[in-house]
């Protein structure tokens, strides 16, 4: 246990001094304010048509300017700027150790290989739950500034639940983004893969195989593709634990194993 809280302490560190953080909290935080702009729009339709393509393009994605609407377009917007963003941060923890040539340094120190892991994975879920929570509250507070109709506590409360399973679930698919950012050595490999999974998942999910397709999961959950019990069931959250251990324990076994030497 030491040598994981040591292994987290350096983790943190690291973070804390790097401008990774402050740069994913500013670009998860554009994503209420984009959907706030979307209400400023839509409460005054005759305008948003006098800005022309802009004001129709806001009306097709939002619809209505109202909170449900608000908080169901930051559900949908955890689910597709989640998988990009997470993704970004697991593959900076993993990743970086290689591409600034530190990772022999590492895994020289008298610290088990499997504490520095875990260290790193704990890090990503904890740095991803809090982006959304921030995400989340500052988008409560755009909601308040705009001043759209259908507030009600109940309805934050469910609507905050929602973003959290989504914001799990993604979670969950990264350790396997932190396999291939070890073994690509790096952030290119990682980041295809990021991206490539988010083409299939909305291939997957438009051909009716979303719920068997892990990475269309959170995607679904969100009600991207309309009502997520229609779609999800028990077999899609078993097919995303099924990628958290591929990915967890791939990741262990490669850092157990694979040669450092560069």
């Amino acid at each position: 246990m030491s040598s994981f809280l040591a292994a987290f302490w350096a983790e943190g560190l690291k973070a804390r001094r790097s401008r990774v953080i402050a740069a994913s909290a500013a670009a998860f935080l554009l994503l209420p304010v984009v959907d706030g702009f979307f209400m400023i729009i839509l409460k005054d339709p005759e305008r948003a048509r006098a800005l022309g393509l802009i004001g129709v393009k806001a009306q097709l994605v939002a619809g209505v300017a109202d909170w449900p609407t608000f908080l169901q377009i930051l559900m949908q917007g955890t689910a597709v700027a989640g998988a990009m963003l997470f993704a970004f941060v697991s593959t900076w923890v993993f990743g970086r150790e290689f591409s600034d040539h530190t990772a022999k340094e590492l895994l020289a120190i008298p610290t088990r290989r499997a504490a520095i892991v875990a260290a790193k994975l704990l890090l990503t879920a904890l740095w991803a739950m809090g982006l959304t929570l921030v995400m989340f509250l500052f988008g409560l507070g755009i909601g308040k500034a705009v001043d759209i109709p259908g507030w009600s506590s109940g309805l934050a409360r469910t609507s905050f639940a929602g973003v959290l399973l989504t914001a799990v679930l993604t979670c969950l698919l990264m350790p396997l983004v932190a396999l291939f950012a070890s073994m690509g050595r790096g952030y290119l490999l990682p980041l295809a893969w990021a991206l490539g999974t988010v083409v299939l998942a909305q291939i997957a999910a438009v051909l009716g195989w979303g719920g068997y397709f892990p990475w269309s999961v959170p995607a679904l959950v969100s009600g991207v593709l309309g009502p997520p019990a229609e779609q999800v069931g028990l077999h899609s959250y078993l097919s995303v634990l099924l990628a958290f251990a591929a990915g967890t324990l791939g990741t262990f076994i490669w850092w157990r194993s694979a040669d450092q030497s560069r």
